[in-house]
């Protein structure tokens, strides 16, 4: 769970680390993302409390997608409730939670899925292959065979696809979102 103050050191780090990275000076990034010095160096000591603007305009002066800004680490299983207080930025009209980000070169198929009754046990697929459950209705529980976790509408999880797994219906039918990733 992220609460803001861990965010900001979040985004602070991640900021730091990605300017370091591409050699950019702290004046140069603060003028790319139209923001004063100090502000920016209150963002990479993580005592800022950034706008989503703000995060957008260093996300471009950085060439890199806004959830590389918020990313806090990828565990091998992530599962997120719906009432977890994840990374989120608010503008204007927007509000963005952010669930999971999968560094990925490949192919994505997103499905619609239904499950009802159970186990639907699934073997190994192949090194690399990720899913992503995002549960929009019922109780399902789902994730690495020896590990499966129960899911509530909202809640979703993230594990590596590449070990035996399961889906299965807690009661009634479960309707969610289901991303595999396939690596090239």
């Amino acid at each position: 769970m992220l609460i803001r103050m861990e965010l900001a050191q979040v985004v602070g780090r991640n900021v730091r680390r990605l300017r370091a990275a591409a050699g950019i000076s702290l004046a140069d990034l603060a003028e790319a993302g139209d923001i004063s010095k100090t502000t920016l160096h209150g963002i990479e000591l993580g005592q800022a409390n950034p706008t989503l603007s703000t995060l957008w305009a260093l996300a471009t002066a950085l060439a890199v997608p806004l959830g590389e800004l918020l990313d806090a680490g990828e565990p091998s299983v992530e599962v997120v409730r719906g009432a977890d207080e994840r990374p989120v930025v608010a503008g204007d009209a927007v509000t963005a939670r952010l669930l999971h980000r999968i560094r990925l070169r490949g192919t994505v198929e997103v499905y619609d899925i239904e499950v009802a009754g159970g186990p639907q046990r699934s073997t190994a697929h192949l090194p690399g292959v990720q899913e992503c459950l995002v549960l929009t209705g019922g109780r399902v529980s789902a994730g690495p065979e020896d590990a499966p976790v129960s899911l509530a509408g909202g809640d979703s999880i993230r594990f590596d696809a590449s070990v035996p797994h399961v889906y299965s219906a807690e009661s009634g039918t479960g309707r969610a979102v289901l991303l595999m990733l396939h690596p090239d």
